[in-house]
């Protein structure tokens, strides 16, 4: 009792208006202690929410400047206000949305010319890790494609100290699917977009069954020349390992001849990703990530958001930062195609967020949506991306994808996405294999608890020790360290990577 009555309150309002406030102190707060001359009448869970004033039945609760709900009874002052005590509000109307033309910010370069050591391919782009990639055609194969490459990781690999990696790109797709179906575009596109990543490095190896609705030779790069295997041409499993070791031989001779080069910031292409968020993600990690992106964007560099489900309910936000009429119809059109998309599965917004997000003060889904788009930053919108489609301009890209983390990255790899930067508040140990993946802590807890999974500590930012320019600016420099292969994340120490997760909209035969 005696430490509890020396904890000094510590809660953060955002906007003047808000009528709420977000409990920083580590363990909460008990009833009876003070924040802003108001009395707690609840123990209150850090990162969840209390009424800064009397808020009557049907009024709006507000946060960000926003209204995140609207009170389903009275709620008192200094009561604690959960996912309970509120109603959804309404998603804006898109419909009804008016395409205006608006004049955006002129983009200020940055003074210093900024570069990393990358590897230049023969399509033009630009790569920071020299990985060989396996493509399968089918998941039908993926059992003899792990025995392979266990095998080349262990006995073939070290030979060739220039290539970073051997990476199958397994995925459940190739059969038993309806592949000429509308919406079958989406992963067939995100298939052919993945084996041009630009950290493959024009090598491939495509490996198919010999009976699939999808083969290898449609997901062939443009101007390439891959080695192709079909496992049903092999007599027997002996065979299929040994062409597939000598197929592979070729390519690493091939990767091993390629060196780092300096190459402008601006060549580089970042994805920007949150999972397991809390309410300490809108304050802390996306908006210093989204400083960083404003860096990168200012650099000449491509960098892509996500996650409909995460921005639908800040559209109203974003459509005026649209740099065109046209990029401001194609985000309705994406937020549209969304909402029917899941109309026919008989789910709702309202399905986001997870449990987990509640537990760390997300109340709903408006809430998490306003704090996941502070990882845009400020620049104007130059394009829209529909799912697993390639990135080809530069400036700051929104790329549709749903929210879940494994299927985001997956399509943003496909986008071309060198690396990503990933906001956390109640921890992941997500990974990509294909791309570096830098976690940001939103609070000091989660960071001091993973120590050895944490990159970057935004959580400074509550406790005064840093500001949001200056976690940006510490997130923007791990960004070109990490792209010159001078700086190790954890998920890279540890070898944390995840399966790939297509986004298959079409249907399962």
């Amino acid at each position: 009792m005696e430490n509890e009555q020396h904890v000094v309150p510590h809660c953060i309002r955002i906007f003047p208006q808000d009528n709420v406030a977000v409990v920083a102190n580590e363990g909460g707060l008990k009833q009876g202690a003070m924040v802003e001359n108001i009395l707690l009448l609840d123990d209150v869970p850090q990162g969840h929410k209390i009424a800064l004033c009397q808020i009557a039945k049907g009024e709006a609760v507000i946060r960000y400047g926003q209204v995140i709900g609207y009170a389903l009874d009275a709620i008192a002052s200094g009561r604690w206000i959960n996912e309970f005590m509120l109603e959804l509000p309404e998603a804006p109307e898109l419909d009804d949305w008016k395409v205006k033309p608006r004049e955006q910010p002129k983009m200020a370069p940055l003074a210093k010319e900024y570069t990393f050591e990358g590897y230049k391919n023969p399509d033009g782009s630009t790569g920071i890790r020299n990985i060989l990639g396996i493509l399968p055609s089918v998941q039908c194969v993926a059992g003899v494609l792990n025995k392979a490459v266990a095998h080349l990781k262990k006995d073939l690999l070290p030979n060739y100290p220039h290539v970073d990696d051997i990476v199958v790109l397994n995925h459940s797709y190739g059969c038993g699917v309806a592949i000429n179906a509308k919406e079958a575009k989406v992963p067939i596109r995100t298939l052919q977009n993945l084996a041009m990543h630009p950290n493959l490095g024009g090598e491939l190896l495509l490996v198919g069954l010999g009976c699939e609705k999808l083969p290898p030779e449609r997901l062939v790069p443009a101007g390439t020349q891959p080695e192709i295997i079909v496992l049903q041409e092999e007599h027997g499993f002996g065979q299929m390992m040994a062409h597939i070791e000598q197929a592979a031989q070729r390519c690493l001779e091939r990767l091993e001849k390629r060196r780092r080069v300096t190459c402008p910031a601006s060549k580089l292409v970042i994805g920007l990703q949150c999972g397991g968020s809390d309410a300490f993600s809108g304050m802390t990690a996306n908006p210093a990530i989204g400083y960083a992106a404003d860096l990168l964007v200012r650099a000449g560099a491509t960098v892509m958001f996500s996650e409909v489900t995460e921005v639908r309910d800040g559209i109203h936000l974003l459509l005026p930062r649209s740099a065109s009429m046209e990029v401001e119809q194609r985000l309705v059109d994406e937020m549209k195609w969304y909402d029917q998309y899941l109309t026919m599965g008989g789910a709702d917004r309202s399905a986001n967020p997870a449990p987990g997000n509640k537990k760390g003060g997300l109340a709903n889904i408006v809430e998490k949506a306003l704090g996941s788009i502070a990882k845009s930053g400020s620049m104007p919108i130059a394009g829209v991306l529909s799912p697993g489609e390639r990135a080809l301009q530069k400036g700051l890209l929104y790329a549709a994808t749903p929210a879940s983390d494994f299927i985001c990255g997956t399509q943003q790899l496909a986008s071309g996405m060198h690396l990503q930067v990933f906001s956390t508040g109640r921890g992941t140990t997500y990974g990509l294999a294909l791309a570096p993946v830098i976690k940001v802590s939103t609070h000091d807890e989660l960071k001091n608890r993973w120590e050895d999974l944490i990159d970057v500590n935004a959580g400074r930012i509550v406790s005064g020790d840093a500001s949001i320019e200056d976690v940006g600016q510490e997130i923007f420099a791990f960004i070109l360290a990490s792209a010159s292969d001078k700086k190790e994340t954890w998920a890279e120490h540890w070898q944390l990577y995840n399966d790939l997760c297509l986004f298959n909209p079409a249907p399962v035969t």
